[in-house]
């Protein structure tokens, strides 16, 4: 997996996670541009260049690029403050028979599909 964001600081919020949140089940990972890249089953990363061969994106920023379109799946994690840009990405893929689109939404601790 890539997860891709703009800002270091969500970034360096998910690399702490990622170590933190379940220290006895931690997910490895690292980032673009340390050692190793190429061998992170996770990697974190300001671009979509994808060192790990990754065919799973995270855009963890909620920004779409279209970079994105070479990965075979591409997932856009996005607050309230983002649903406008995350609904125009939803719509650019109106049509295209080459994409299916799900929308999941955390709800009580759950992801829930709503479309």
């Amino acid at each position: 997996m890539l997860v891709v964001a703009d800002d270091d600081a969500l970034l360096a919020r998910i690399d702490r996670t990622l170590w933190e949140m379940f220290p006895e089940d931690f997910l490895a990972h690292g980032r673009a541009g340390q050692p190793h890249e190429e061998r992170q089953p996770i990697l974190l990363s300001a671009d979509c260049r994808a060192a790990n061969g990754a065919e799973l994106l995270a855009l963890a920023d909620g920004r779409w690029r279209e970079e994105a379109e070479g990965f075979a799946r591409v997932l856009v994690f996005f607050d309230d403050v983002g649903k406008a840009e995350a609904r125009r990405i939803w719509r650019q893929f109106d049509g295209r028979e080459d994409v299916e689109r799900e929308f999941f939404e955390l709800t009580d601790g759950k992801w829930l599909k709503r479309a």
